[in-house]
């Protein structure tokens, strides 16, 4: 018994110095963490040469001179953007799109504001009614709202000014913005407005103090997409606008083109002054637009 109990306590024998330390456990690894980076870097290297191309043929073709063949646009020239911004009057065109879209940009999210903040907060009979509507709303295509739209604003007098489009892309905007905004109130937590109140706050000022400031991605996210849809839309301007000088930048790109022949370089420069102003806004609002789109995806 004594050996027994005196085998039982001793020690454990000492670590030779030759043996090994005793190694962690190793981690789980992941299927993906094996993954060689060539499988990585190779799709999305096709990816964006493929998404490159286009942009480098259009620069190809604007700034190379007429009638050349080569794949390298040297000598440049500016002659195309000369040609589509005097001759073509594209300065025109240009400055009625930036009219259109920042009145329907401000139109859009003061709007979709006010009614998504009464769909945030306030609970009444047809709300569910109202959001299904908002929904099925983006099914229907904008030619379907040629017709009714160019009756109302012919009995408006209204034809051939810019305000019908700004009008008619505020109307198709509106639905899509309502929902994002509303469901990005929803995030803000109701107990900051009962604070302000508690505080001496009316309900509007509260609204411009408290949630106001913290809406600002999604009022980014709104009012960019509003602008970039009004920007490149086509349909509107040309339905309800027949003068040239009333003509925004994609009637004006379609004017390059006819039956017979099409000004490549010219045509080229006009996407490119096209294409620069939307590159420009969402290079600055990258940030934002991306918060305000995923906040308002979902409901917190």
């Amino acid at each position: 018994m004594i050996t027994e109990e005196a085998s039982l306590a001793a020690p454990a024998p000492a670590r030779s110095a030759a043996e090994p330390p005793s190694r962690p456990a190793r981690k789980k690894h992941r299927a993906w963490d094996e993954v060689p980076r060539r499988h990585i870097y190779l799709p999305l290297g096709i990816y964006l040469l493929f998404t490159l191309i286009p942009f480098y043929w259009i620069l190809l073709f604007a700034l190379r001179p007429a009638g050349s063949t080569s794949l390298v646009p040297w000598p440049m020239t500016t002659a195309h953007f000369e040609k589509v911004w005097t001759d073509r009057a594209f300065a025109t065109f240009f400055q009625n799109s930036v009219l259109v879209g920042v009145a329907t940009l401000i139109m859009t999210t003061l709007v979709a504001l006010a009614g998504g903040y009464a769909l945030a907060r306030f609970d009444f009979r047809v709300k569910r009614v109202f959001m299904l509507a908002l929904l099925c709303s983006q099914f229907v295509p904008g030619a379907l709202l040629l017709v009714p739209l160019f009756e109302i604003f012919a009995g408006l007098q209204m034809i051939n000014s810019l305000g019908s489009v700004i009008i008619a892309e505020t109307v198709f905007q509106l639905p899509l913005s309502m929902i994002l905004i509303s469901n990005f109130i929803k995030n803000v937590p109701y107990s900051l407005e009962e604070a302000a109140w508690v505080d001496g706050c009316g309900r509007m000022r509260a609204f411009r103090v408290v949630v106001l400031p913290l809406l600002r991605p999604g009022l980014i996210a709104v009012g960019s997409f509003a602008f970039v849809h009004s920007w490149n839309h086509f349909l509107f301007a040309l339905m309800f606008l027949n003068n040239q000088e009333k003509q925004t930048i994609p009637v004006g790109l379609n004017t390059l083109m006819s039956a017979d022949s099409v000004d490549l370089g010219a045509l080229a420069a006009g996407g490119i002054i096209a294409a620069v102003p939307v590159v420009i806004v969402f290079a600055f609002i990258q940030k934002w637009l991306i918060t305000g789109f995923s906040a308002g995806a979902v409901k917190g």
